[in-house]
């Protein structure tokens, strides 16, 4: 049975309506904060926008922002302290990742390169500072992006944002791929090799640092399984062959202050400590050539970290370093690794979860 109440239906009066806000307004002025902004909420949702502006859709091309008007837009991201998001804390590192802009470097035999170069710049943040403003990092960096690459200028162009950020912290770190003419092994042929190479400097508390980073990659011929396969020739006359395998050594070093040490120069301490470096220009005798460099230097993923610590420890140039290798195995589903530290300045108790799988070489 359907019961029909008159007038249920009929459009609230003005008076009606009035009424219940003020029911609205006496509970609102009683209730606790969760349950007022749940009406406020539900409250809200029933009136519709009936006053939204006509904008133009249509791009001003013709319009110019003077001064004033652009004095008078909104910067949140440089606000008071009282806009700051979650805790007031310091925060070590703030700025651009990947940003991208040919950089023409020089190179030890007095020629000068122009390669692609990502640029990550960041500063430190003051706990009672809101944001920075990241364009002005590129700004800065821009500044200076025109000069032939040298040290100097990439600490004036930290010089610059730090200043312009009032921070007193700041990096700079550069990354690309730098070109090598390197000749095969018996051939006589000629092909460029490609190392992924950083240069980083950090301005910490007014101590300047310069860093140097290279992913050196090479052959590794496991001993065991030289010998191993030795011995099935010698005992059994049974044709066997060792395994090995592409391997990747991450090089970072520290460059002591009025020293010069170049790309070459570091990429060259790389080949004396491990002489299988990887071909470019291959024909059969350089082949056979590789094969026979192999035996004669086969080695485990630790004594790849050892022969590069030779190498570099040596080098009056080079303050502290770290080694990270990576023996990415033929033999075994898993990979072979290795850490070394020489200094204080590359130690750490814990290591990035991603660290090793960023040593996998992609030719």
């Amino acid at each position: 049975m359907n019961v029909h109440v008159p007038g249920l239906e009929q459009t609230p009066s003005e008076a009606e309506a009035e009424a219940a806000l003020e029911t609205l307004r006496r509970f609102a002025d009683g209730a606790s904060g969760d349950a007022r902004a749940r009406v406020e909420a539900a409250a809200t949702s029933l009136l519709p926008a009936t006053s939204y502006p006509d904008l133009n859709r249509d791009y001003p091309e013709g319009f110019r922002a003077d001064a004033a008007y652009k004095a008078g837009l909104p910067d949140l991201q440089n606000g008071p302290a009282s806009l700051i998001v979650g805790a007031k804390a310091p925060i070590q590192h703030v700025g651009i990742s990947n940003f991208r802009l040919p950089i023409r470097y020089h190179t030890r035999d007095n020629g000068d390169l122009t390669l692609e170069t990502s640029v990550t710049g960041s500063v430190s943040l003051e706990a009672e500072k809101k944001g920075i403003n990241m364009s002005r990092i590129m700004r800065s960096f821009y500044g200076h992006a025109e000069r032939t690459f040298s040290a100097d200028v990439v600490r004036a162009a930290l010089e610059d944002y730090k200043a312009d950020l009032e921070s007193f912290d700041a990096r700079i770190m550069m990354r690309f791929s730098f070109p090598v003419k390197v000749e095969s092994l018996r051939s006589g042929l000629h092909g460029y090799q490609y190392y992924d190479i950083a240069m980083e400097v950090v301005d910490r508390a007014g101590v300047r640092q310069t860093f140097m980073h290279l992913d050196y990659v090479y052959s590794s011929t496991c001993p065991c399984s030289l010998e191993l396969s030795e011995h099935a020739r010698a005992t059994r006359g049974q044709l066997a062959t060792p395994h090995s395998q592409r391997s990747v050594a991450r090089v970072s070093v520290q460059v002591l202050p009025g020293n010069k040490l170049w790309f070459e120069d570091l990429i060259d301490l790389c080949r004396a400590a491990v002489p299988t470096e990887t071909q470019v220009m291959v024909k059969r005798e350089d082949e056979q050539a590789f094969a026979e460099l192999n035996a004669a230097n086969p080695i485990f993923v630790e004594d790849a970290a050892r022969s590069f610590c030779e190498q570099l420890d040596g080098d009056a140039r080079i303050g502290d370093f770290r080694v990270v290798a990576s023996h990415q195995e033929s033999l075994h589903s898993h990979d072979a690794v290795s850490v070394l530290t020489h200094g204080d300045t590359f130690e750490s108790e814990s290591l990035d979860p991603r660290l090793f799988a960023s040593l996998f070489h992609v030719g």
